[in-house]
This record gives C-alpha cells, structure tokens and sequence, in this order.
C-alpha cells in the first residue's frame, strides 16, 4: 500500500455561485485580510455556531426553522403527490441525465 505525503482534505465546490455575491464576499475578505475561501469558512462557522445556540421554537419538539418552512404551493403539490421520494440517490439521478447530453 503506498502512503501520500499530502492528506486528504474535504473540498466544497458551489456551481453557477451568483456573481454580484461573490463580489460582496471578495470585499469582505479583503476587508478582514482573508482569502476568498478563508472569509467563506469563517462565514459557514458562524452561521452553524448561530444555529446551534438557537432555542427551537416553544412547541415544536425540537424541529428547526428550517423544517418548519413553508413551501410555495407548487412545490408542496408535488411532494404531496410523491415527488422526491424516490429512493434512488439524487447524485446518480445528475449523472445519468448529464450523460444523456
């Protein structure tokens, strides 16, 4: 077995990122001294951190903001009639229609 000399690190990658937020995000870092992706972590951190000191909401059992969302009609509609509970893995479901291209 050969060992690598550099770790495996997890990367995240975000398509089609809008381009008027990564402006804001370059300014921010600039501003704080921090590369792009440096200011992003800091920026992930305290939202979890945020998150994760928020109270649920008295009555809900514990369940997020999140969860407790309300959808746009047509979306409710379509999960009401089964969309999305597939259990074939959505990443499969990407790749096969990207090779359908």
């Amino acid at each position: 077995m050969r060992h690598s000399h550099f770790a495996t690190v997890p990367a995240l990658v975000i398509e089609s990122f809008p381009e008027a937020l990564h402006a804001k995000l370059r300014q921010i870092a600039a501003t704080h001294r921090r590369s792009v992706t440096q200011e992003t972590i800091h920026l992930i951190e305290v939202a979890i951190t945020a998150e994760e000191k928020t109270p649920p909401a008295s009555g809900t059992g514990g369940t997020s903001l999140w969860a407790k969302r309300q959808l746009l009609p047509k979306y409710e509609a379509a999960l009401k009639a089964g969309a999305l509970t597939s259990e074939i893995d959505s990443t499969v479901g990407l790749s096969k229609e990207r090779d359908a291209r």
